[in-house]
């Protein structure tokens, strides 16, 4: 589409973002990938190989740089302490690598984001030089506070992670996307192609997904349809979606001018 999404200064012609975890090799990842479309993976920089363990199968052979833009993540860290060193290893493993995904997690059972510690990591990676996209709650303040900071995209949850439960909050993404000067990415929760359409249409800027493809019965069909339902999300929202009108019904033919009238 001639309609770009913007990130850090860089232009990307998919807006949706895809996991390379829970697939069952490589191979199912790279072709659930092609499939999806997605320009940017991001990576559990302490659940994959990126070359920390020698010897091991490693993601840059399946997914090379060169073909994709790496968004390593800080899944699993708990501080804001473990995942500032986390992604400052990620950038040694990656020369120098800046873009990063950031999350906090409050607990192992929701996965919720401790805002906190999120707000104090960012502050910190901003200030060492990182682009950070960050994974956040969907509250309005939380997120133009991480705006603020020099993010240069948040990410709210639809839901909690993993659960595919959709978008239970769509007035609250409404009042984020309204003002935010970085893009919106919807993250977390997305179950089915529904769900990143209807994301897409309220005006978020991406979808951002991993279990949603990588647990569907067959991934690459259902990276196909979020890369359809992604495209039409978007074209929807920018052509503007009629009014709705409670008992105001209006034929959609003329009134007037009938034949035998």
């Amino acid at each position: 589409m001639n309609d770009p999404l913007l990130i850090a200064g860089r232009e990307y012609h998919s807006r949706l973002l895809v996991g390379t975890g829970k697939y069952k090799d490589f191979d199912e990842t790279r072709r659930a990938i092609d499939a999806s479309g997605a320009q940017i993976v991001t990576v559990a920089v302490r659940r994959v190989n990126l070359g920390q363990n020698v010897g091991e199968p490693n993601l840059l052979d399946a997914l090379p740089m060169k073909d994709f833009t790496y968004l390593p993540n800080t899944a699993g860290c708990y501080s804001a302490d473990e995942a500032v060193r986390t992604l400052r290893l990620a950038r040694e493993l990656l020369d120098g690598h800046d873009l990063v995904k950031l999350e906090v997690l409050g607990d192992q059972t929701t996965l919720f984001p401790n805002m906190p510690e999120t707000l104090k990591a960012a502050e910190t990676l901003v200030r060492d030089g990182f682009k950070v996209m960050v994974y956040c709650s969907d509250d309005p303040i939380q997120a133009k506070m991480l705006e603020e900071l020099g993010c240069v995209a948040v990410m709210p949850l639809a839901s909690l992670i993993g659960s595919g439960m959709g978008i239970l909050n769509p007035w609250n993404l409404k009042l984020i996307i309204e003002q935010s000067k970085v893009p919106v990415i919807v993250d977390a929760g997305v179950g089915t192609a529904s769900d990143a359409a209807i994301a897409m249409e309220l005006g978020c800027d991406g979808v951002l997904m991993n279990t949603a493809i990588a647990a569907a019965k067959d991934p690459v069909l259902m990276a196909g349809a979020m890369k359809k339902a992604v495209e039409a999300g978007r074209e929807a929202f920018r052509a503007g979606r009629m009014p709705k009108k409670l008992y105001s019904a209006t034929p959609s033919s003329p009134t007037t001018g009938l034949i035998g009238s």
